[in-house]
């Protein structure tokens, strides 16, 4: 027997009812992206609204770059520098 069965009313609104907000953690004014799946299956997957300023840093191109830098920090990929003359210095001599 499924846990929650709702009805699509003639406007195609649906209503969540209280036990499932709460489960979910869905609070009024919340984002839900809805996805179709091939077998016609609909999921609602929460979304977070990202400032329009800041949406560069949630695109995966970024994302991956991200996640490439902290595998060099784990992996010792790195150089630490005292001051700004010696990092200098250090990107002249790979030019050579």
């Amino acid at each position: 027997m499924p846990e929650t069965v709702l009805q699509v009313r003639s406007n195609g609104q649906i209503t969540l009812p209280t036990t499932v907000r709460r489960k979910a953690n869905l609070k009024e004014g919340d984002l839900l992206e809805v996805v179709v799946e091939a077998d016609g299956t609909v999921r609602l997957v929460p979304q977070i609204a990202v400032e329009r300023s800041q949406a560069y840093f949630w695109t995966r191109r970024w994302q991956e770059g991200e996640r490439e830098a902290d595998d060099d920090l784990i992996a010792g990929r790195y150089k630490d520098f005292s001051n700004m003359d010696d990092l200098v210095a250090d990107l002249d001599e790979g030019k050579s």
